[in-house]
């Protein structure tokens, strides 16, 4: 039996809608994630292979075969094996340098831009500032000034040089967010600047900010690479950057030993080009406006719609029959049932 004021746990549920089939991941997110995911597996395989990175299985540049993939390298290592611990190592650095530069950038941001005036002045300031220094130059001298150079050393100098224009990026999407309504009823409310930062603008930026850590993982990467090749990379410890360095001191180009050189080439480019297309998609799943085949879409999208929109007024309809099939439901005031049935139109 139905009632007028039957608590809702008891009406029928309308159908819902799947969420997730309106984000209408394209090709090129799967490309990107199939290219992701190969270079963290192969990264990961260092730890099963059964040739360790620093174990001499031969001579100066053994070409490929007897079982070797990729031949030697300059210390008679295993090439397959080193490139597999270098990746790890790139990968570690990437993501550490990308978490250290995101947050640092989105902090700045965030209280650049709610808070503004003199505050907003003097942080994008420093970060104008910052952005005006070759970052390559500050990294070389930073690198330089450490006593010595590990992973997570190095990673904390790439990150902290890297946040400025992540920085000018969220400050202009927190400034957009700080006029809206809901800011003033939190304000009103007695939140805090820090609950008000962290509950009612960050999610709102919260796209801006994945798109900017993949962008800062992929740079990252690609900066170790470019110190280490200059022979300030982490020490003790092979990346794709030390590889190529080693190869150039070693006359590989020179000497024909392309197995040396043109895997970690080949693995940089592969890790660089696939988060770079996983931000480029990424901005297409939250930005409906930037996917291409939109015209496709926005008919398989409308049919979506149409589809929900019979499915919810079918529900309606069957409610509304069972409704009249019970008398009590007809001290129903004909002005609800209208405002009910003109819902359902």
């Amino acid at each position: 039996m139905s009632a007028p004021n039957a608590p809702l746990t008891d009406e029928k549920a309308a159908p819902r809608s799947n969420p997730f089939r309106s984000i209408n991941l394209s090709t090129r997110f799967w490309v990107a994630l199939v290219l992701v995911a190969f270079v963290v597996v192969l990264g990961m395989a260092g730890w099963v292979y059964p040739t360790g990175p620093g174990e001499k299985v031969g001579s100066l540049y053994d070409p490929p075969g007897d079982g070797l993939l990729f031949g030697t390298d300059n210390f008679g290592h295993d090439v397959v094996s080193v490139l597999m611990a270098g990746t790890r190592t790139s990968l570690i650095i990437g993501l550490v340098a990308g978490i250290v530069a995101t947050t640092i950038g989105v902090a700045v941001g965030l209280v650049s831009g709610f808070v503004g005036g003199w505050l907003e002045e003097l942080l994008m300031g420093v970060t104008n500032v910052v952005l005006a220094i070759p970052s390559i130059i500050v990294l070389i001298l930073i690198s330089i000034s450490l006593p010595q150079s590990t992973i997570w050393s190095l990673a904390i100098v790439i990150g902290i040089t890297a946040w400025p224009w992540t920085a000018r990026a969220v400050r202009a999407q927190a400034s957009s967010v700080a006029t809206r309504e809901h800011i003033d009823v939190a304000r009103l409310s007695g939140s805090r600047l820090p609950s008000i930062l962290l509950r009612d603008v960050l999610p709102y930026i919260l796209s801006y900010t994945v798109m900017a850590f993949v962008l800062q993982v992929s740079g990252a990467i690609l900066a170790e690479a470019a110190l280490s090749m200059l022979g300030l990379g982490p020490s003790g410890a092979n990346s794709l950057g030390t590889q190529l360095h080693w190869a150039l001191a070693f006359q590989a180009v020179a000497s024909g030993a392309w197995w040396a050189f043109l895997p970690p080439t080949i693995i940089l480019t592969l890790v660089s080009f696939g988060f770079l297309l996983l931000q480029a998609s990424l901005d297409e799943v939250f930005n409906p406006r930037l996917r291409r085949g939109k015209r496709r879409q926005m008919k398989q999208s409308a049919a979506r719609r149409a589809e929900d929109a019979r499915a919810l007024a079918a529900s309606r309809s069957e409610q509304d029959g069972d409704d009249a099939q019970d008398p009590e439901s007809e001290a129903v005031p004909a002005a609800g049932r209208g405002i009910q049935e003109g819902g359902v139109a």
